[in-house]
């Protein structure tokens, strides 16, 4: 990443961590700013949560290490990881009309963590989030072992968490990530 382009980033996550002190009470930006610049791979990390419409930001600081949880905090599920199946196999697992990929290989490509149900209902106490989409939530192994997979949104006023076949694909639904620095 160029010194540009890395200062572009860099005050878009400012701003953004600015406008919303709600999401993080009690971190101050300076202290993100300088574990970031320790961390180049962090960096490039973030570049990708923000190029594919995630709006990065810190959420929270994790108690046993002291680490700063930056997740996707885009209004609705990132448009740039839309319309595909949860996983490799379910993609696999698809005779015909298979999507682009899947959300568990794109979250590895980028670098982040899929929100688990706990981390996704922790995130919408901060925000009103997946409004008009959804988004793939890591799945408990005996629901993948039988083919299913969960997901999240809000709707009137109240968080929803399903199952859908881990192969299925809409146009609405995605998947928000996290990073730890």
């Amino acid at each position: 990443m160029n010194t540009d382009d890395r200062a572009v980033l860099l005050r878009t996550l400012r701003d953004r961590f600015e406008a919303h002190p709600e999401r993080h009470e009690g971190v101050a930006w300076p202290d993100v700013e300088a574990r970031i610049a320790d961390s180049p791979q962090a960096l490039g990390v973030l570049a990708a949560m923000e190029e594919t419409g995630g709006e990065p930001d810190v959420v929270g600081v994790d108690a046993d290490t002291d680490a700063y949880l930056f997740v996707d905090c885009a209004k609705q599920s990132p448009a740039g990881r839309r319309s595909v199946c949860y996983d490799q196999e379910a993609l696999e697992s698809r005779k015909k009309h298979k999507p682009d990929g899947s959300a568990m290989a794109m979250a590895e490509d980028i670098g982040i963590t899929i929100l688990d149900e706990e981390a996704y209902r922790a995130l919408q106490r901060v925000g009103e989030f997946d409004t008009t989409t959804s988004s793939w939530l890591t799945t408990p192994d005996e629901v993948r072992e039988r083919g299913g997979a969960i997901f999240g949104d809000r709707r009137f006023g109240r968080v929803f968490v399903y199952h859908n076949g881990a192969e299925s694909y809409y146009a609405a639904r995605g998947f928000r990530g996290m990073l730890r620095v």
